[in-house]
């Protein structure tokens, strides 16, 4: 009897450990999910605040009005940074690039002095530049404005289809999930079935039976959500180690609500997966507990 005992036990925990294993890898893949989005969202802007305009200005514009029009540039809400550069400046940076000084050829230095400003990325689109570009050509000071407008219509076309394929995946992963856990759970609960009909027969309530099902289950979520939760976490280490600066791209409250995500999916899918389950069990007829 002890022996019977002793070998139930050890299938309950082979088959609770084999869900628990089975749930937070299933999570592990959502969440890696999730983590592309936000890295990709986080590229996406990192790649268009570090596209510049280069606001040109005349020959003729005295230093005062350089540093006014800089400081009028600092306060405008959609611009994150600028930086002034000098004709001087301008002609030392061509010539690093080139390996020659264009006034030795020349006789004079033909570059303009310029302003280098960079966008926040929310306003880095094609439906804001026309209206910023309009907004820094109102300075009489300002000759031209050279930018890259294909550079950020490729970034913002890309990053379109990127959330596009992300969010299909997303959805295809989080139906095969249910699945994949709803699967899990069944076969947990297929060797209760005949414990289910006969508390039925005794009068047990349908609600009183799902209790200890659902408690279990979510145990069980929570221990797989923890799991899936710590790959994360060693996935974020490992690539951390090998992409030095990689963490520091991703936004920690962004972070933690993908990890919170995860653990509230986790918990949840369980739950759902244990009802649906037990209700099968609770309307099915007893000839048929023994067919399926």
């Amino acid at each position: 009897m002890a022996e019977n005992k002793k070998i139930s036990m050890v299938s309950f925990f082979n088959s609770r450990f084999t869900s628990v294993i089975s749930i937070a890898l299933v999570l592990f893949l959502l969440g890696l999910i999730f983590l592309m989005a936000l890295l990709g969202n986080q590229l996406s802007d990192y790649v268009k605040e570090n596209i510049s305009f280069s606001v040109l200005l005349k020959d003729d514009i005295r230093e005062a009005d350089i540093k006014r029009i800089q400081k009028n540039l600092d306060e405008l809400p959609f611009i994150k940074s600028t930086e002034y550069i000098s004709k001087e400046q301008a002609a030392k940076e061509l010539e690093d690039e080139l390996g020659e000084n264009p006034e030795t050829f020349l006789g004079f230095n033909p570059l303009q002095a310029s302003i280098e400003v960079k966008l926040y990325s929310e306003y880095a689109n094609t439906d804001s530049l026309p209206i910023i570009e309009k907004r820094l050509r109102a300075y009489t000071s300002v000759s031209d404005l050279l930018y890259r407008k294909d550079m950020m219509q490729t970034v913002n076309d890309n990053m379109k289809r990127v959330s596009v394929v992300l969010l299909t995946l997303a959805l295809m992963l989080m139906a095969i999930s249910f699945v994949l856990i709803s699967n899990t759970i069944r076969l947990l609960i297929y060797s209760k079935r005949f414990l289910i009909h006969t508390m039925q027969l005794v009068g047990a309530t349908a609600g009183f039976i799902r209790r200890p099902f659902i408690n279990h289950n979510v145990v069980s979520g929570m221990l797989a959500s923890i799991l899936a939760i710590l790959m994360l976490i060693s996935a974020l280490y490992y690539l951390q180690r090998e992409l030095a600066g990689f963490v520091q791209m991703l936004d920690t409250g962004l972070l933690l609500l993908v990890f919170v995500t995860v653990f509230i999916l986790g918990i949840a899918i369980s739950v759902v997966a244990t009802v649906l389950a037990v209700n099968r069990y609770l309307r099915m007829e007893v000839d048929k507990l023994y067919y399926i």
